[in-house]
C-alpha cells in the first residue's frame, strides 16, 4: 500500500488505485512512481483470486491486464462499470493489433493501451488518467452540494453575546486544530461547522458529516474507519469510511457524546497518529482531516460517570464553542424570520412577504426550546397555510396564541412532576415522561390539523399508519378534534 501526492486545483483527494498486472517489475515500477502522491495503491498482481478482490474493492481506477480479465471480457468490464465506485478503468493489452485494441474500448475500457509502451509512456497516461478521476469526483461533490454554502455572514446578529461569540470564531476559522461545539438542540451546530469549514483553508476539500448517535455500535465504526471485504459478515465488499472521505477537508462527528467507548478510543489514536485502521485491514491509512465534533450533553458530566473519555475531551476541546441559545438572543427573531421567509418563498413557491405585528410579536415571546431549527420549521409551516402575502398570528400554531400558550405551559409543568420519582427507576421515568411529551404533542398536532391523520403525520414526519398506531395507543381519536 503506496501513498502519492497528486494536486488538481488547488484540490487534493485520497484516490485509490488499483493494480491487477502480471509483470511483478512493472508493478513495482508503478508503486513507486506514485509513491509521492495522494493515492492509496492496493497491487493484487496476478493471484487466483485476484478477479475477486478487485470487484470487492472500491477504487476509484484500475490498471488491469486484459489477459486477467474473465471471459467474456464484455461481461467482465461491463461488471467493473457497474461497481459502486464507476472505477475508470485502464486495460493492458499484449496485443499490438488495432483492432482488438478498439474491441476493448467497445467492451467499455475507458483507456486501452498495449503493454509494449515505454514505462514513461504509461505513467504519464496513468496520470492524465487520474486527472480526469479527481476531475469528474469534483464535478460530483459540487454537483450534490447545490444548495447555496453556509457562511459566517448567516450569523450576523444584533444581540452582544452572539456578537462576542462570532468575534471568537473568527479567530480560530484559519485553525487546523480539532473544534468541539456545545450547544442545545437546534441551535445550528452543523451549520456553524460548515460555515466554519468553507472559510477555512480546507474550503476546497469535503466536508462529511456522522451522526454517531444514529447509528448501531457495528455500523458505526465502519461509517468512520471503513472495512475490508469480509472483514465481518455481510461486508462482501470493501469500503471507505468517513475519514477517509474527508481526506484533506473536515469530518463533523455529531452527537459525539453517545459515540461507544471503545470507538472514542480509536478516535483519540486517529487524532493523535493522523492514521486510520479499517476494520479487518492490516495496514493503517495516513490522512489529513480537520475533525469537528459537536454535542448537546454536558460531557464534563459524562466523564465523571465514565461514559466519555477524559483524554479524547481534552484533545477535541483544543478550541471550544458554545453557541447561545435563541431564547437569549431574541431580538435575532425578526431578522431571522424575514430570511426564512425569503429561502421558504423560493423553496415552496408562494409570495410571502413578511408577518403581521402580531405575529412577530408572538415569536419573539416564545421561548424556543427547539431554537432555530424550531424556528425554522414554524415559518414553513405557518407559510404553507397562509392564505394571504402576509404569515398572521392565526396561521402559527395555537401554541403561539395568549390562551393556549398559557395551557401549555401548565401542561409542560405537568410533564416534570416529580412527586414519585424517588420510588421509581431511571428508565421508568424517562419512559412516564416521553410518553407524556408524545401525548401532549400528537393532541397539539391533532388539534392544530382538526383530527386530518394525514396531515398530524406529515407533520410529525411519521408515516400516517404509524399515526394511527400510536394514536390508538394513546387512545386519541381524531373525531374529538374536529372542532
Amino acid at each position: 500500500m503506496v501513498y502519492h501526492t497528486y494536486y488538481l486545483e488547488g484540490v487534493i483527494m485520497l484516490i485509490r488505485l488499483t493494480l491487477a498486472i502480471k509483470d511483478n517489475k512493472l508493478q513495482r515500477h508503478l508503486e513507486r512512481k506514485f509513491s509521492q502522491s495522494d493515492i492509496r495503491v492496493d497491487s493484487l498482481g496476478h493471484l487466483p483470486d485476484a478477479w475477486q478482490k478487485l470487484v470487492r474493492g472500491c477504487g476509484d481506477a484500475v490498471v488491469i491486464d486484459a489477459g486477467l480479465i474473465p471471459r467474456p471480457v464484455e461481461s467482465g468490464i461491463s461488471t467493473l462499470n457497474s461497481l459502486p465506485e464507476q472505477p475508470t478503468t485502464v486495460v493492458l493489452s499484449d496485443s499490438g493489433d488495432s483492432e482488438k485494441l478498439a474491441q476493448l474500448t467497445a467492451a467499455g475500457a475507458d483507456v486501452v493501451l498495449h503493454s509494449g509502451i515505454s514505462r514513461k509512456s504509461l505513467v504519464e497516461a496513468i496520470e492524465a488518467t487520474l486527472e480526469s478521476r479527481r476531475q469528474f469526483i469534483q464535478k460530483e461533490w459540487f454537483g450534490r452540494r447545490g444548495h447555496p454554502l453556509p457562511k459566517m455572514s448567516d450569523f450576523v446578529s444584533n444581540s452582544l453575546s452572539m456578537q462576542l461569540f462570532m468575534e471568537e470564531v473568527h479567530h480560530i476559522t484559519s485553525s487546523a486544530a480539532p473544534m468541539l461545539i456545545l450547544g442545545e438542540t437546534g441551535v445550528g451546530k452543523e451549520h456553524l461547522a460548515k460555515a466554519i469549514h468553507a472559510e477555512s483553508p480546507r474550503s476546497s476539500g469535503p466536508f462529511i458529516a456522522v451522526n454517531t448517535a444514529a447509528l448501531p455500535e457495528q455500523l458505526l465504526e465502519s461509517e468512520l474507519f471503513g472495512h475490508e471485504q469480509g472483514a465481518f459478515t455481510g461486508a462482501a465488499r470493501s469500503r471507505r469510511g468517513a475519514f477517509e472521505l474527508a481526506h484533506d477537508g473536515t469530518l463533523f462527528l455529531d452527537e459525539i457524546g453517545e459515540m461507544p467507548l471503545h470507538l472514542q478510543t480509536k478516535l483519540l489514536r486517529v487524532l493523535q497518529d493522523f492514521e486510520v485502521r479499517p476494520v479487518g485491514a492490516e495496514n493503517p491509512i495516513w490522512v489529513d482531516v480537520r475533525v469537528i465534533a459537536a454535542t448537546n450533553q454536558d460531557l464534563e458530566k459524562e466523564i465523571e460517570q465514565k461514559n466519555f473519555r477524559k483524554d479524547l475531551y481534552y484533545r477535541l476541546s483544543v478550541v471550544m464553542l458554545t453557541i447561545p441559545p435563541l431564547r437569549s438572543r431574541k431580538e435575532d427573531i425578526p431578522a431571522m424570520s424575514r430570511r426564512f421567509i425569503t429561502y421558504y418563498r423560493h423553496k415552496i413557491g408562494k409570495e410571502i412577504d413578511g408577518l403581521q405585528e402580531d405575529a412577530l410579536e408572538a415569536l419573539c415571546n416564545y421561548d424556543w426550546p427547539g431554537n432555530i431549527r424550531e424556528l425554522m420549521n414554524v415559518i414553513e409551516r405557518a407559510m404553507l397555510l397562509c392564505q394571504t402575502g402576509t404569515i398572521t398570528l392565526s396561521d402559527l400554531p395555537n401554541v403561539f396564541h395568549n390562551g393556549l400558550h398559557t395551557e401549555s405551559r401548565n401542561r409542560m409543568e405537568d410533564l416534570v412532576d416529580t412527586t414519585d420519582w424517588a420510588k421509581m427507576t431511571l428508565p421508568q421515568v424517562q419512559h412516564e415522561v416521553m410518553s407524556r411529551v408524545e401525548r401532549l404533542y400528537l393532541e397539539t398536532i391533532l388539534r392544530e390539523t382538526r383530527g386530518r391523520v394525514g396531515k398530524a403525520s406529515r407533520i410529525a414526519g411519521i408515516h400516517p399508519r404509524g399515526m394511527y398506531n400510536k394514536m390508538k395507543h394513546l387512545g386519541l381519536k381524531k373525531e374529538d378534534f374536529k372542532n
